[in-house]
């Protein structure tokens, strides 16, 4: 595929992920309420999932590199959010709420891993690697 052509890809796939983010983000909120940043969790656990699964997909074969980067770092790096996760670990800290906190910080952290390797290991069964 034409550079060019995969970058102007990344970018929109970029934008399509911030939304599906938002509207994802705003389901879960309206469901659980604000007190716990959920919205956030399921949104980096599931992207953590999606992204095990491309990348062991594209080293299988069944996805081309040019596609790995439109559905990773563009569909994905718009979905996932690293930097909400630790401003709303932050905030969870300053308003005394450290068992969230340690929850949303370290638990999103290890289970956003534990998410990765399996998709990863689904993607691998998938590509028959």
């Amino acid at each position: 595929m034409n550079p060019l052509l995969v970058a102007l890809l990344v970018a929109v796939s970029g934008g399509v992920g911030s939304v599906v983010r938002f509207v994802v983000d705003s389901a879960v909120r309206a469901r659980f309420g604000t007190a716990y940043p959920w919205g956030t969790t399921v949104i980096n656990v599931s992207g953590s999932f999606l992204l095990g699964l491309v990348t062991a997909l594209a080293l299988g074969a069944l996805l081309s590199a040019d596609w790995r980067f439109v559905l990773g770092t563009g569909l994905l790096g718009g979905y996932t959010t690293f930097s909400t996760a630790s401003f709303e670990t932050v905030r969870l800290v300053q308003v005394g709420r450290y068992g969230p906190a340690l929850a949303n910080g370290l638990g999103m952290l290890v289970l956003s891993v534990a998410l990765a390797a399996l998709g990863f290991w689904v993607g691998t069964l998938m590509a028959g690697s």
